[in-house]
């Protein structure tokens, strides 16, 4: 088993770890990191649309209502983000919430 560790200092002054950890005992720590990102980026996306645009509400059998309903979800998601983000060009690490961006409507 491979571990990372990652400390943070709080503004307290106190110490925070993280400790990750990968069943390929060969991954290098930085990889370790990187994979625990986009993880977490990848939940992000889904979580957005089961809980504001409906990802989770269809009640459609068929193979292409179900296609067209998980796609309208997601695209909805993606153009809030997008006129979100052009509102915030000049920021280097744009944050989208869907929370945020129904609070601004």
């Amino acid at each position: 088993m491979s571990l990372a560790c990652i400390s943070e200092v709080q503004a307290n002054g106190q110490i925070k770890n993280a400790f990750l950890f990968s069943t390929d005992i060969h991954l290098p720590p930085e990889q370790i990191v990187e994979y625990y990102q986009a993880r977490f980026q990848i939940e992000f996306i889904f979580r957005e649309p089961k809980q504001f645009t409906g990802l989770s509400d269809c009640q459609a059998r068929h193979l292409p209502q179900l296609d067209f309903h998980f796609n309208a979800s997601l695209i909805a998601l993606n153009l809030a983000k997008h006129q979100l983000s052009s509102c915030h060009s000049s920021a280097k690490s744009f944050v989208f919430s869907m929370a945020s961006y129904k609070r601004l409507q």
